[in-house]
C-alpha cells in the first residue's frame, strides 16, 4: 500500500497534523494543506506544528502547504480535517483539483449550521462520484502523537475506502476497525461533544463518581436514541464511535469540550471558555443544532435542554439538575423497555 502512494490532508489543526503524521512515519509521502502560508512554512523549516503540537516532532515525509492544488495533485486518500463551520467551503475550494477517483475521508465531528448535514452528507452532496468514508473513535490528538495505544472507526458503504483507511493507518499503536454505518458512527462522534461539555462541567463542580457514572450512562442512552430517529443503527453505539469515544471524551482534560464545560463550572462566561481554549470546540454549536432539531422532531433528551439551558440561557447548574430528577421516571436501557410517549 506504501508504494509509491501520496496521501492529503486538509487542516493543520491537531488532528489532521497527526494523521498525517501518523501517515508520513510509515514511509508515506503526505502533504498538509492549511491556509497560512507562513505556519506551513514553519512546520516545513521545524518540523514542528507549535500551535497545536507543541514539542511533536513531525516526520520528513510530511510536506505542509497553502497550495490545494499542490496538495491534492496525485493523491490516493484526502482525509478532510476542517472544522465543521468551514467544512463545505473548503471542500468546494478543493473540488477542481480532485479527481472521482480519490477517497475522500472525513474526520471532522461535528454538524453543519442551518442544513444540519452531517461531514459526510456534504461530501455525498459535493463529491458525488467519489468514494467516501468518515472516521470517529477515542482518538485524542496529543495521545495519538505520542503513540499510546488507540483505535478508531473507518465507517463506509464502499470495501475499496474501508480496507484502503485501515492499510494506511494501521500501525503499532493505532488500529482500524470497520463499519458500514456511516451515519452512526458520524453521529456517535458528534453528539458526544455535547455531553463531554456537561461532565466538564460537572466536575468543576466537585459532583461525585455516582453522578459522574450516571450522567455518562444517560448520555448514551439519549445519543443513541436521537441517532436512531434519524436512521443510525443502535448498536453502533455499544462500539468505539459510541460509548468508547464518549467515555474518553468525558474522563479527560485534554478534551477540548470537557474543558470548555469546567470553565463554565468555574463561573467562566461561554465566551470566556471558548476564547481561553484557543481552539475549537465542536460541542458548543452541535448542542444549539442538537436541542432544535430535538424539539422539532419531538425526541425526549432532557440532559440537552438542561445543559442547554445553563450554557445559553445562564440558568443555575443546581436548578437544571433538580428539574432533571424530578422528570418522570423511564426505563434504563434504550430499546429493551418500551418508552412512553410522554416520558
Amino acid at each position: 500500500m506504501t508504494d509509491r502512494v501520496k496521501v492529503s490532508v486538509l487542516g493543520g489543526g491537531s488532528f489532521g497534523t497527526v494523521i498525517a503524521n501518523l501517515i508520513g512515519d510509515k514511509g508515506v509521502d503526505v502533504s498538509l494543506w492549511m491556509r497560512d502560508a507562513d505556519r506551513a512554512a514553519e512546520i516545513n523549516r521545524s518540523h514542528e506544528n507549535s500551535r497545536y503540537l507543541p514539542g511533536c516532532q513531525l516526520s520528513e515525509n510530511l510536506i505542509a502547504t497553502a497550495d490545494l492544488q499542490q496538495a491534492l495533485t496525485g493523491a490516493k486518500i484526502i482525509f478532510v480535517s476542517i472544522p465543521s463551520q468551514s467544512f463545505r467551503d473548503v471542500v468546494r475550494q478543493a473540488k477542481p483539483f480532485m479527481r472521482p477517483d480519490q477517497i475522500i475521508v472525513s474526520t471532522t465531528k461535528g454538524i453543519e449550521a442551518k442544513t444540519f448535514s452531517l461531514m459526510s452528507q456534504i461530501l455525498a452532496a459535493e463529491l458525488p462520484d467519489n468514494p467516501i468514508g468518515v472516521i470517529s473513535g477515542p482518538n485524542l490528538a496529543k495521545e495519538i502523537a505520542q503513540k499510546q495505544l488507540t483505535a478508531t472507526v473507518i465507517a463506509s458503504d464502499s470495501e475499496e475506502v474501508r480496507t484502503a483507511v485501515q492499510d494506511i493507518l494501521h500501525c503499532a499503536f493505532f488500529r482500524i476497525y470497520a463499519s458500514t454505518d456511516m451515519y452512526g458512527v458520524e453521529l456517535g462522534g458528534t453528539l458526544k461533544n455535547i455531553y463531554a461539555i456537561a461532565s466538564g462541567l460537572s466536575a468543576a463542580l466537585g459532583m461525585g463518581e455516582n453522578t459522574k457514572s450516571m450522567l455518562m450512562t444517560r448520555s448514551l442512552a439519549e445519543m443513541s436514541r436521537f441517532a436512531v430517529q434519524l436512521g443510525a443503527n443502535p448498536m453502533t453505539f455499544l462500539g468505539l464511535a459510541g460509548v468508547g469515544d464518549l467515555i474518553v471524551t468525558c474522563s479527560s482534560p485534554l478534551s477540548r469540550n470537557y474543558r470548555v464545560g469546567y470553565a463554565l463550572g468555574e463561573g467562566k462566561s461561554l465566551d470566556e471558555a471558548v476564547t481561553s481554549l484557543g481552539e475549537v470546540a465542536e460541542g458548543v454549536n452541535t448542542l444549539r443544532y442538537v436541542k432544535e432539531k430535538a424539539d422539532e422532531l419531538e425526541i425526549y433528551m432532557p440532559l440537552v435542554c438542561g445543559l442547554y439551558e445553563v450554557v445559553f440561557n445562564g440558568a443555575p447548574v443546581s436548578q437544571v439538575a433538580k428539574m432533571m430528577m424530578l422528570n418522570t421516571q423511564s426505563s434504563d436501557v434504550e430499546f429493551v423497555l418500551p418508552r412512553d410517549s410522554d416520558c
